[in-house]
Parts: C-alpha cells; structure tokens; sequence
C-alpha cells in the first residue's frame, strides 16, 4: 500500500506508547442457524489467540440475542479475550432486554471483560432513529454501567459517511469513541486502491469528529473484503482480493489504530466477507504479517 498523507497524518496524531486493540467481529450463529454454545465460543476466541497477530479482542453485536453475553462472557473470562460489547439500540423492548443482559454479565462476571461498549449498530445509516434520540440512549447505558463501577468507554459504530453527516453530531458528542465501518468494496473500489480509499475514509471520518469533539478517537469497528459474491463496481469479491486487502490495510492497521476485522465466520450471505469457513479453517492466508 502507498503511504498516504490520510495514513501519515493518522500516525503522527498518536503517542509512540500507544498499544492498538486487533479484533474481529463474531456473529453468535453457527453455520446452522443455532446458537453458539460457550464451548464454542471458547474455541473460536482460542483459534484467534493462536493466529501471529494473537488476537485477543472481539466485537459482539448484541448483548441479549442468542444469550450472547451469557454464552461468551465465561469463555472471554477463561482464554482472557475482551469484548467489545453491543447493545442493540432499536425497539424499546429489545433495547431494555440488551441493558438487562449486561447487567446480568457484570453482576455474574464482574467487569474485567468489556473492552468498551457500543450501543446501536450503523442505525444512522438505516435511518432507523434521529441523532438525538440515539444519543440518549448512549447517555443512559453510559449511566446504568457507571452505577456499576463500569468505566468502560461507551459509544456508536456506524458507517463513516454517517459519522461525516453533521446531522448526526449529537451522537459524536455522547460517544466516548467513534467506531467507523468503512468497505473500500461498497465504494466501488478496484482492489488495486482500496487500501487508499479505505485510509481516506478514516482520515474523513476523523475530520468530521475533530470539528465536534477535538480529540476523541475514531476506531475502525468493521472492515474487510468479500471473499464470494457479486461484484461492486470495479470491487470483485475473490479469496484472492480479500487475501490482498488483508495485507494492504490489516496488517498495516494493526500497529496504528484500534481494529476489528469483518468477520470471523459470515454464513449464508453475499457477498461473504467470512475468513474462516463453517469448519473453522481459514480461507485465506493470515500469517501475512
């Protein structure tokens, strides 16, 4: 990859100590539809352990579907993983059902596991709710976990052309962190640049922040390539691309911003962005740095 004035100014805005959180996003569905059990979330949270970068932070989506929290919080705890948590931010029954769930994690497991907390998943992006109201309720999980002794920080993932909307700048100014989902693939972007277009989409998406909330930090919560599906403009999904795209931008990211890849395992969709297939075996090559 070119190192780009996006990459360059990104480096030069953080301190040399700075330790980058390398993750990857988790559905809590197993090929068949079921629900992970905690053994099997324990198997996948040791498979990432044992990859070179030794992954130990995951994002999850929700807190509450498919006992999700309850399920993997024991295996986070026993192979020492943090999570990343989500509270799904729609529906008001869901959305208390999410809170309950992870006050039932921390009073069984205590707090050591929460990397930090997202509440809502690219909602600004579907439209599915204002700004404003989105923001309250990362205003009130940040309360309910604060009453706990959580101090974990809490905020939103969504796409980083929401992020840049200055409409949705209220939910900037309530988030702790900015998790940015950007896909050089749904840009149209041929693979020969899309590590540059994936770069200029955090360098925007930082811009916007930093003309809200000086300072706060962007992490990049989703990205990645499709290895099967349709093409997307000039983006072909292929193992072969998604094995570059890999090496351009991940093993690049992992040493300057907080990262979490797309995805472990990604059934039945098209395109498919997973990296290891229904029987655990990766797809393409990781040991590329």
């Amino acid at each position: 990859m070119r190192f780009t004035a996006a990459v360059a100014a990104l480096a030069a805005s953080l301190p040399f100590t700075t330790a980058y959180w390398k993750g990857f996003n988790i559905g809590a569905n197993n090929a068949d539809g079921s629900c992970k059990t905690t053994a099997q979330w324990t198997e996948a949270f040791n498979k990432l352990k044992g990859l070179p970068q030794h992954i130990t932070s995951v994002r999850l989506y929700a807190s509450s579907d498919c006992n999700t929290l309850a399920n993997a919080v024991p295996a986070a705890k026993n192979t020492g993983v943090q999570i990343l948590v989500g509270v799904w931010a729609e529906d008001n029954n869901h959305f208390n059902a999410e809170k309950q769930a992870l006050l039932n994690a921390i009073s069984a497991h205590g707090k050591d596991w929460i990397l930090a907390i997202s509440v809502g998943s690219e909602d600004l992006y579907r439209k599915d709710t204002d700004a404003n109201t989105l923001a309250n309720k990362i205003y009130d999980v940040r309360g309910m976990v604060r009453s706990v002794g959580v101090q974990a920080e809490v905020g939103h993932v969504d796409t980083w052309n929401a992020w840049v909307d200055g409409a949705n700048a209220a939910v900037i100014k309530a988030s702790d962190f900015i998790g940015m989902d950007g896909y050089p693939y749904f840009q149209n972007a041929a693979i020969g640049n899309a590590a540059n277009v994936f770069w200029q989409s955090v360098d925007a998406t930082r811009n916007a922040v930093n003309k809200v909330s000086p300072g706060k930090w962007v992490w990049v919560t989703e990205t990645g390539w499709p290895v099967s599906g349709p093409s997307s403009g000039a983006a072909v999904a292929s193992v072969k691309n998604a094995q570059t795209f890999w090496r351009s931008v991940a093993c690049q990211a992992f040493n300057q911003v907080h990262i979490f890849w797309y995805s472990y395992q990604d059934y039945h969709q098209s395109p498919s962005f997973g990296i290891f297939d229904k029987n655990g075996n990766a797809i393409y090559d990781l040991y590329g740095c």
